[in-house]
């Protein structure tokens, strides 16, 4: 919602990079502040030519299928997050002096003077769960507020909607935080760092770097794994407001400013009178849904930032209790025979993969697909005495296999050579075969999935379907 022209914008000649969920926002929020905006797309199908005309329809001007060039004039390019650094619309801007921001940068800078803080979170895996979470217990605490970013509601909708809010849980991507220079957030979190998106950011190094900036100009808490010390040293290079604090979060015993675990506990030594000595009840682990491991840590570091918000103990436990994930978030199906049967298709890498894994003492894992580059033998390694049996399915099965033969030869694998529409219905009747009564079967793919299927969304679905007609059959 804005009251007047911003004469940052006015007359400005900016670049769109990008349509789609960012990009159409953006166009419109600096079409609607008097600048000249150019949108420039890849591609040129029939989703991005309805985009354009609506655009067009507002005297924006849109260019498909060229997305290389810098139009003439640009004074600012403003881009949708996934378009990588080195695409030459962005070498040519910076032989020309030109700026790049990301939308999270512009939501950021459009903020009006009453704006509502952000409580921030990034991290390989984890950061939708986290956001939800967070969300539900500010809610919880009687706040206005909704989570935002890269969950899939543009911050850009939200900072310029007409509803107001108190505070924000903001879910940013590695990508998001690459643009957004000066982002400053009331509290901020790092989940965790394992190698993702490598071939976007060119270095584990740039990876690590961009998620840290989400510690920059923190004013409260930076909140860190303390499983996980490349989120703590994270912290460490963070240049953040005088009085911010390190707040750690752990699954074992917490030390003085930090959340962890005790007896079924969750508890709070970090938002507290005297660290050193007393503690705050928080939840119990059983208010935690599913109560795993990863999903334990998820809700101890969206507490931290609930607290450092200011949330009383109650509202943390009344919010945990009210939230359930998304689907495909290491989620029940059924139990057939004595067997679980689990969906965690959103388990996309082998870091997520692993988390899901430590969940269940022995498993009957469904895994593979697209490896984007990974490589499976410390997740294997670390997993193998967990594992009853494998079915592997997808396009890059064979380096999971390769790595069970290293590590886990005397696990049965089951190598299933097909891409077809039937193929998950035939992993899961492997699955069930393999599987023993206390056994949990568990869709945890360790790869992308669009080999086989639109996204994980449709694998998961695909492997719920399969478990729901032997379900019927048994």
């Amino acid at each position: 919602m804005t009251s007047s022209v911003p004469s940052e914008f006015q007359g400005k000649h900016v670049t769109v990079a990008g349509l789609g969920v960012s990009g159409v926002p953006a166009a419109k929020a600096l079409h609607a502040r008097g600048a000249i905006v150019t949108v420039v797309n890849d591609g040129d199908d029939a989703r991005a030519r309805e985009q354009a005309a609506a655009l067009e329809a507002l005297g924006i001007t849109v260019r498909l299928g060229d997305g290389a060039t810098l139009p003439e004039g640009t004074e600012l390019i403003v881009t949708a997050p996934g378009w990588q650094p080195d695409k030459p619309l962005f070498r040519a801007a910076e032989q020309a002096g030109v700026p790049v921001w990301g939308d999270v940068e512009l939501a950021w800078r459009l903020r009006g003077p009453d704006a509502a803080p952000w409580l921030a979170v990034t991290g390989t895996n984890g950061k939708t769960t986290t956001v939800q979470m967070l969300a539900s217990i500010l809610k919880a605490a009687g706040l206005r507020t909704a989570a935002v970013g890269n969950i899939g509601v543009s911050l850009l909708d939200a900072v310029l909607g007409e509803e107001r809010y108190d505070v924000l849980a903001v879910e940013l991507s590695s990508y998001q935080l690459h643009w957004s220079p000066s982002l400053r957030a009331h509290s901020a979190a790092v989940l965790n760092l394992a190698p993702d998106h490598l071939d976007w950011h060119g270095s584990m190094e740039a990876y690590a770097r961009d998620k840290g900036r989400i510690y920059e100009g923190n004013k409260v808490a930076c909140v860190y794994n303390a499983a996980d010390k490349a989120t703590e040293d994270l912290v460490r290079e963070a240049d953040v407001e005088e009085g911010c604090r390190a707040v750690g979060f752990t699954l074992g015993t917490p030390g003085p400013s930090q959340l962890g675990v005790v007896e079924g506990i969750l508890v709070d030594r970090a938002f507290v009178a005297d660290r050193q000595r007393n503690a705050q009840e928080l939840a119990e682990v059983s208010d935690v849904h599913p109560p795993a491991p990863h999903n334990i840590a998820n809700a101890l570091a969206a507490a931290a930032l609930a607290r450092a918000f200011g949330v009383p103990a109650t509202a943390v436990r009344d919010g945990l209790r009210a939230f359930r994930p998304d689907a495909h978030r290491i989620a029940l199906v059924a139990g057939i025979d004595g067997v679980a049967y689990v969906d965690d298709s959103k388990a996309t890498n082998t870091h997520a993969a692993e988390a899901s894994l430590a969940a269940y003492e022995s498993i009957v894992w469904i895994a593979g697909g697209l490896a984007k580059g990974a490589t499976f033998d410390e997740l294997v390694a670390r997993s193998a005495k967990r594992l009853r049996g494998v079915v592997l399915i997808g396009a890059d099965r064979a380096l999971i296999r390769d790595a069970l033969a290293r590590h886990a030869p005397e696990v049965p694998v089951v190598d299933l050579d097909r891409t077809d529409t039937g193929a998950m219905l035939q992993a899961v009747t492997e699955a069930k075969r393999l599987a023993q009564p206390g056994d949990t079967v568990l869709l945890a793919p360790a790869c992308a999935s669009m080999d086989m299927f639109t996204n994980y969304n449709q694998r998961g679905d695909a492997f719920a379907a399969a478990v729901r007609e032997l379900e019927a059959e048994a």
